[in-house]
């Protein structure tokens, strides 16, 4: 009689994981009941204390002060690098601002730039976007934000293309080596967890100050969704197209260049379309290192509250947002290229001659029109009166139920957990986490979350950390609780889900800066001010995730549920809800992204969390502190991101979808 062999393994392993949760909750109680006999537990000993910002600031000031290259030092390099920089700016601030030629009388002028951008949508799409995009371009000059707006429109000119080559590059290389790709895209996740400001830290300590500065800081950050899209777009292309390319006799060079970059071009386009709007972002924000532009002069308005003129800056921000983000998609979408091909030349280049000849007329008679050359200010409209009109008669008729809803939220919400935060002894959260990592991804992941842990407490900026977690769970759970239900009541009404997605994408043309001024209008400086900014800014992606997880739920499912006799409300709680879960957890994941990101923004109204550090660090050069708190939030994104993405993977595996 044959022995059956038994596979116990699995058991092995389920037993390992129950020792290694009950060890690690046993560990976390015997700590906390003895917290007070654990000092260095509550309070970490600076004697403890590694001095990585220190090296990093050591190792900054060689390389600046120091390090040699042969033909020039790497001082001369980086400012050399600023130079180049400055010529392409040059150019470009010339036509849209300063103007070059005769007494500086050439440049765009705001007419042009209407017909230009009018001519942009035509070809793209058609009318509708023509006067979008026209309109756009008009209201700026109307409300007298033309020439902050030119500022930031030629840097963002200068970014976009500099960028979108670098990443394309980048992405081209990393698909043709493996262990490049590795490296590029751990190298990329690190730098889309890394927040706008820890950018500008080092930047500012290799290149100065000024406008070349913030173009370089803005093109590092533009560059990683880039480099994703074009990894992703290459990969995506069938074998069989690969194969055909390789039949007709191609070299690797046509095969690239004719076969994987056209088939790739529509998941290219919606790279650009992200370095657009990830530039406009950043250059605003650029504003801190002395860029000028609309940002500039948002940034001074707000710090000297004047919020009807700040309110007409931020929609001029967002009028060049949306214009920017239209024309992008539409391009991305509608390919005008393929339907204008089989035209005749002049039909083919009929926009193309159209706009040359508008430039060319618009330089012949700025000269002589002094209405060309600048937008007269006696045609101006302002509404910043209004806006602070509005502004009083809200905060006056509001007063009351904004200090009872603010004393409500202070006491019973953001003291409670804030004290219970940095009440909790630093073990326990690593302990408690990296337990977390081990039952979801075992040991590898584990040991990832304890080391990143790790290196804050030992860095010395545990209490900073705390901060700033305490702050991004209450934005977070805001989110939820208003982004989950709009999000299903989007999955289950056609009409509200039109109205929904328009509002989602609107906000998120939004640069950050402009949720800004409604907190501050009502909310005054401080935490609950900061979180209600990170609530309008984050939440849009778990709506997003939340109706496109409900969508996807399968028919089949739904018509089996109908069949045995469930009400609407079980069929959402027991069936859609728990099967579009993964999507609504990975829209948790961009969530607290979204969050980090926004509350070192809002540092800039009164926050004392790493955002904080940072904004400290950029004030007085201090490279090491700025990149380490920096690294900390990157940090903090990076756990969530791996233990996120890792739940949704075994809901995806337990529901049969992976």
């Amino acid at each position: 009689m044959a022995v059956r062999e038994i596979d116990v393994r699995p058991a092995l392993r389920l037993d390992a994981a129950r020792v290694a949760t009950w060890a690690t909750a046993g560990a976390i109680l015997l700590i906390l009941l003895a917290r007070e006999a654990l000092p260095w537990a509550t309070d970490y000993p600076k004697a403890w204390t590694l001095p990585l910002a220190r090296w990093l600031d050591q190792a900054a000031n060689w390389m600046i002060f120091s390090f040699d290259l042969g033909l020039f030092t790497f001082k001369e390099l980086t400012r050399g690098i600023a130079w180049l920089m400055d010529w392409p700016l040059g150019w470009m601030e010339a036509a849209l601002v300063s103007g070059f030629g005769p007494e500086d009388s050439l440049r765009v002028s705001w007419l042009a730039l209407a017909i230009l951008a009018a001519l942009a949508g035509h070809y793209i799409k058609g009318w509708r976007l023509a006067a979008l995009a026209a309109g756009g371009v008009l209201y700026l000059a109307v409300f007298g934000q033309w020439e902050g707006a030119m500022w930031t429109l030629s840097v963002v000119l200068v970014c976009v293309p500099l960028a979108a080559v670098t990443g394309l590059l980048l992405g081209i290389l990393a698909t043709r080596r493996a262990w490049l790709e590795a490296i590029i895209a751990t190298v990329m996740d690190l730098m889309q967890s890394i927040p706008h400001y820890a950018y500008f830290v080092p930047v500012v300590f290799f290149f100065g100050i000024g406008t070349a500065a913030g173009v370089i800081a803005t093109i590092i950050f533009a560059i990683p969704p880039m480099v994703r899209c074009t990894i992703l777009g290459l990969k995506r292309v069938p074998n069989e197209v690969l194969e055909a390319g390789i039949m007709a006799g191609t070299t690797p060079r046509q095969q690239l260049l004719k076969v994987e970059l056209p088939y790739a071009r529509p998941t290219l386009m919606v790279g650009l379309n992200q370095v657009i709007m990830q530039t406009l972002s950043m250059v605003v924000i650029a504003s801190l290192i002395g860029v000028k532009g609309l940002g500039y002069e948002l940034l001074f308005s707000l710090q000297n509250l004047k919020l009807g003129q700040a309110l007409e800056q931020g929609l001029a921000i967002v009028v060049i947002a949306i214009v920017l983000d239209r024309l992008s998609q539409a391009y991305a979408t509608e390919a005008p290229w393929l339907r204008h091909k089989d035209a005749h030349w002049a039909a083919r280049n009929l926009h193309l001659l159209l706009a040359a000849g508008a430039l060319l007329l618009s330089f012949a008679l700025s000269p002589k029109l002094a209405a060309l050359q600048s937008f007269p200010e006696s045609w101006t409209l302002s509404t910043a009166a209004f806006w602070d009109g509005l502004i009083r008669s809200v905060t006056d008729g509001l007063h009351d139920t904004i200090k009872v809803v603010r004393d409500f939220l202070v006491i019973y919400v953001f003291l409670p957990v804030k004290k219970t935060y940095q009440w909790l002894p630093w073990p326990v959260v690593v302990l408690f986490f990296a337990m977390l990592g081990y039952r979801l991804g075992g040991w590898r992941l584990a040991s990832l979350v304890a080391g990143l842990l790790l290196v804050i407490v030992t860095a010395g900026y545990w209490p900073a950390t705390v901060l700033t977690a305490y702050l991004v769970t209450i934005s977070v759970l805001l989110c939820v609780i208003i982004g989950v239900p709009i999000g299903i009541l989007a999955a289950s009404n056609p009409r509200a889900n039109t109205a929904i997605t328009i509002w989602c994408d609107t906000f998120q043309t939004f640069p950050s800066f402009v949720y800004l001024i409604p907190v501050v209008m009502l909310f005054k400086v401080g935490d609950i001010a900061a979180v209600m900014a990170v609530v309008i800014w984050a939440v849009i992606p778990i709506i997003r995730y939340t109706n496109l997880g409900l969508r996807n739920v399968p028919e089949a499912l739904i018509e089996a549920a109908v069949s045995v006799g469930c009400t609407r409300r079980q069929m959402l709680w027991r069936v859609q809800l728990p099967v579009a879960l993964p999507e609504i957890l990975l829209g948790l994941n961009q969530t607290i992204m979204f969050a980090l990101f926004m509350v070192i923004i809002a540092a800039l109204i009164g926050t004392q969390d790493l955002g904080r550090d940072i904004l400290l660090a950029l004030s007085y050069s201090d490279i090491g502190g700025g990149v380490m708190a920096g690294l900390c939030i990157a940090f903090i994104g990076i756990i969530s991101d791996r233990l996120i993405g890792r739940w949704s993977e075994q809901r995806k595996q337990a529901l049969g979808l992976a």
